[in-house]
């Protein structure tokens, strides 16, 4: 396996993350269960990566728009490796 399909798969585990982590935030979550861990470690997972753009990007109303900047340049990135 070449450094470049490592890559490709790592993006890709990265994008599927992000969207768990988005479609997780749509439901409400009690502490202690379940899905309170389950969103505890898709945060950890991700929050290096959005916590940046969050500064640069806008918001627009309610709507972090970080998460659709960081997946885009996350499909452009795999474009030029893939």
């Amino acid at each position: 396996m070449s450094l470049s399909e490592i890559l490709c798969n790592l993006i890709t585990v990265f994008i599927v993350v992000l969207f768990l982590r988005a479609v997780l935030s749509w439901f409400p979550v009690r502490p202690g269960s379940g899905l309170a861990t389950a969103n505890r470690v898709l945060t950890d997972l991700t929050e290096w990566a959005l916590a940046p753009l969050r500064r640069i990007v806008p918001t627009v109303g309610m709507i972090d728009l970080s998460f659709l900047v960081l997946v885009f340049a996350l499909f452009l990135i795999q474009g030029v490796i893939c």
